[in-house]
């Protein structure tokens, strides 16, 4: 039995000897087919993903950003330009936790920072899943230089150049020019295509915006080769930026910057200063205003964007393009609408009441007394309600309308901001008959009252400073509207396409411009030329217009000259500031024709 057993025991000690280099094998295989798995599975079907990251670890790409293009006015001054930053920004993907709070303490401590700010801005940036953070804006020089002497222990941290919009003259054409700002993630899914990238600024509004092809130039960028630690090897490629193309706009900086100061004593208003042969603008200026140099701050806080946005000033709102009662500087166009029909041709004259009643209401002459049997000259320069009723209800709402489309009111007037421009309203009898734009069809009748207030300028009539100078600019031309612009681009604005003969009588031009220099001369108008005795002669009109939103009177004057041969046309408009035209929008004028005059005279 013990001899059995230990046979037994033998045989059982052979077969473990025997079974051990088959586990060992067994094993052996499991595991060089695990890596061998491994493999395939890293090489060939991730190896395009991992061969990427091995190059964005060996390879750095450093974008070039544009020089965006300079607006200068049309002198050659300086009105926009870019200017140089330096901003610190973090790559997250090359960094864990600890590896981040560790570079927090040291950035902080080597630059001056708040390791509480720049730990938010990181925590805000991974929120957002961002590829790089941007940590601080505005270095100074010292903070540059310190970081460029240790940046290949600040392992994804850089430092990088960056160009922003700068503006010298502050508020100065604020509204014209615009402002840039960064693009957003809806914007970039469309415009990437066109080689914007994420970091990119765009024109927001103005210049900026409707240039923004012309200004923004292309980014360029070098491809440099990089070791384990960061440090730069070898450069492998450069692509130079492409500069944008500066911009010569028509603004005069000596004539704008007059407007600006002509409205600094005024709540809200804004002037026009126009070239009558081409469309020029010359000078353009709106009030409240703003600092386009706000949107290219490091830093805004969520007050101070709620201050501008949100203001009840609406300091980003251009009085110049918006519309308001024009009073009666819109009695030339009742004027017009007369000549035209026939039906009170240039040598009509008719006598004047202290008021005309039409349907219930008593429309009073603003003297209180009546002018007598006056003409169209006398009408304009004493600036006769009474006269004007008289036209505008003879000829009827659709005989104004036409006049008024003629001189271009109730559209845009092709300036190349006119995305943000009113196209007014001029209402006649049809607009009344489909609800007015607030009531049902029907039920809104045109009325004798609309007629006497269309007549002059109130009420159902309302267009903008801008639409003024282009209709006053006809009168001072000798009939033709012509396409305000900002910038000339080479293109012949006296074309006939762009400068368009005006269906209108050689004898109606003839009366209202008669009519318009007497204002000047002896009429409503007559302080524009106090102790102003090189100032060549002037026509013009003042307008002092009830708002019909329910604030204070608005108080108007626009004026061209020379007489004669017309260079400059001006709109002076102070928003509800009651008093008249004459004391409040004529000074306005009066300043900025005093500083063509000097220019003219060199």
């Amino acid at each position: 039995m013990v001899l059995k057993s230990s046979i037994k025991s033998s045989k059982k000690r052979q077969v473990g000897i025997f079974s051990q280099p088959r586990i060992i094998l067994a094993f052996l295989i499991t595991i060089f087919g695990v890596i061998s798995l491994r493999l395939f599975w890293l090489q060939i079907l991730k190896g395009p993903f991992y061969r990427k990251l091995s190059d964005e670890n060996r390879i750095r790409l450093v974008s070039k950003s544009p020089i965006r293009g300079r607006l200068l006015d049309r002198n050659g001054k300086l009105l926009a330009g870019s200017r140089l930053i330096y901003t610190l920004s973090v790559q997250p993907r090359l960094l864990d936790e600890e590896g981040w709070e560790v570079l927090r303490e040291r950035l902080s401590a080597l630059l001056v920072l708040s390791s509480k700010s720049l730990d938010s801005a990181y925590r805000e940036g991974i929120e957002k899943n961002l590829l790089r953070i941007t940590l601080a804006k505005n270095l100074k020089a010292k903070q540059v230089l310190r970081f460029r002497e240790l940046e290949q222990t600040l392992k994804g941290a850089q430092v990088n150049e960056e160009l922003v919009r700068y503006y010298p003259f502050g508020t100065l054409a604020a509204h014209v020019l615009g402002y840039t700002q960064p693009i957003t993630g809806q914007e970039f899914e469309i415009l990437s295509s066109k080689g914007y990238l994420i970091r990119d600024r765009i024109g927001r509004t103005g210049v900026e915006a409707a240039y923004e092809e012309h200004l923004r130039g292309q980014w360029g960028g070098e491809m440099l080769e990089v070791d384990a630690f960061g440090a730069v090897q070898r450069s492998l490629g450069v692509r130079p930026a492409v500069a944008g193309k500066d911009l010569f706009l028509t603004l005069d900086f000596e004539l704008q910057r007059s407007a600006e100061k002509a409205l600094s004593d005024k709540t809200a208003g804004a002037i026009v200063v126009l070239d009558p042969r081409t469309g020029a603008i010359l000078a353009m200026a709106s009030k409240p205003t703003f600092d386009p140099n706000f949107f290219s701050k490091s830093f805004t806080t969520q007050k101070e964007y709620d201050k501008l946005f949100l203001s009840s000033k609406r300091p980003l709102f251009s009085r110049a393009l918006n519309a308001y009662d024009p009073g009666s500087t819109w009695k030339p166009v009742t004027g017009m609408a007369g000549m035209e029909t026939g039906k009170f041709p240039p040598n009509v004259r008719l006598n004047t009441f202290p008021c005309i009643r039409y349907g219930s209401n008593c429309f009073r002459e603003h003297n209180g007394r009546g002018f007598g049997e006056i003409g169209y000259e006398d009408a304009l320069s004493f600036s006769s309600n009474t006269f004007f009723y008289q036209i505008g209800v003879g000829v009827g709402s659709t005989a104004l309308y036409d006049a008024a489309i003629k001189l271009g009111f109730n559209s845009r007037t092709g300036i190349e901001i006119g995305y943000e421009e009113s196209k007014g309203l001029i209402g006649n009898e049809e607009w009344a008959k489909k609800g007015r734009g607030w009531g049902k069809p029907g039920e809104t009748p045109w009325i004798l009252e609309d007629m006497a207030s269309a007549s002059i300028g109130q009420a159902v009539i309302q267009i903008t400073p801008l639409q003024l100078a282009r209709a006053y600019a006809v009168f001072a031309n000798g009939g033709y509207l012509v396409t305000p612009h900002l910038s000339d681009r080479d293109i012949d604005w006296t074309s006939k396409k762009r400068r368009i003969k005006v269906d209108i009588k050689s004898s109606t031009i003839d009366t209202l411009r008669k009519g318009l220099r007497k204002v000047a001369q002896s009429g409503t108008g007559a302080q524009v030329n106090l102790n102003l005795p090189t100032l060549p002669p002037v026509a013009g009109k003042t307008g002092t217009a009830e708002d019909s939103t329910g604030g204070s009177d608005h108080a108007w004057f626009v004026c061209f000259a020379p007489f004669e041969s017309s260079e400059i046309v001006i709109v002076a408009f102070a928003q509800n500031t009651p008093g008249g035209g004459s004391v409040h929008a004529l000074p306005m004028a009066r300043q900025i024709l005093e500083t063509w005059n000097r220019m003219r005279a060199g």
